[in-house]
């Protein structure tokens, strides 16, 4: 254990001493998804936010949904589908880094294990422009700045660490087995309606609410509803913290370790 903690400490150190790199290689992909059609960067907003007004305009003026408390639903479905369209973008992103930049990955010198961060990180770049949308939302619809504001950096590095952890690992196993990208996205689509985005976790029975609250995307989006909308600090949901991150801690450790061990097999393979 005491030697993996080491080896996290020395991909952290790497990332410091390397952040210009990463920051041009977060800039180049960023650039090679957006920046290559017509509307290039607008594309990036168009998706998250049409789908979501779809949602919005379906639950409200078909399933005639009522707003939660004093919050519109338009607010409380932002506030949770825009956390949801960081995890699912960036896992499945992160889950292709090292088969979709197999020229780096033959370099001697490079640091393969930066690769996942590098997809993470592009996708964060619109997940802040969401987030500033969803800010300026609250605003426009008379809710005023909130302390509570401060604690979303925690909630946006907690959701970070999990996907690097989960991206280690399913990037590296599909190097050999390209099924792994269709099963996450088949996941992907059973955990946005396993998660409580659509419909509020109080419709289900307590004693069965901590089925659901197993999955770690429920701890994100209840912890952006808290940050804007509930106004609860983090550490008042103790035991669901305390579970989501020993979950990362594990997803962490094991994916760099599969990464590791996986890792000089992959030049054979690409």
């Amino acid at each position: 254990m005491i030697r993996y903690i080491k080896e996290f400490y020395r991909f952290l150190k790497h990332i410091v001493e390397s952040r210009q790199l990463l920051a041009t290689l977060i800039k180049n992909d960023f650039k090679k998804q957006y920046l290559g059609s017509y509307l290039g960067l607008v594309w990036a907003f168009i998706q998250p936010l049409t789908f979501m007004l779809v949602i919005w305009f379906v639950f409200t003026f078909g399933f005639r949904t009522a707003a939660h408390g004093d919050t519109p639903y338009f607010l409380w479905l932002a506030s949770g589908m825009i956390p949801w369209f960081f995890i699912s973008n960036a896992l499945s992103a992160g889950t292709n880094a090292i088969t979709s930049n197999a020229f780096l990955v033959k370099k001697v010198a490079f640091r393969v294990s930066i690769l996942p961060l590098v997809q993470i990180g592009s996708t964060f770049i619109i997940h802040i422009g969401l987030v500033l949308f969803l800010i300026c939302a609250f605003l426009l619809y008379g809710f005023k700045p909130s302390v509570y504001w401060v604690q979303l950096p925690y909630f946006m590095l907690c959701t970070m660490l999990l996907i690097l952890g989960i991206s280690w690992l399913t990037s590296a196993i599909r190097v050999f087995v390209k099924d792994v990208g269709n099963i996450i996205g088949v996941l992907l689509q059973i955990g946005f309606w396993a998660t409580p985005i659509l419909w509020n976790i109080t419709m289900i029975s307590p004693k069965h609410q901590w089925i659901l609250k197993l999955n770690p995307a429920y701890y994100i989006v209840q912890g952006y509803r808290d940050t804007f909308i509930n106004h609860k600090w983090f550490w008042e949901m103790q035991n669901v913290t305390l579970y989501y991150l020993g979950v990362t801690a594990f997803f962490v450790i094991v994916g760099a370790i599969v990464f590791k061990r996986l890792r000089p097999h992959f030049g054979d393979v690409l």
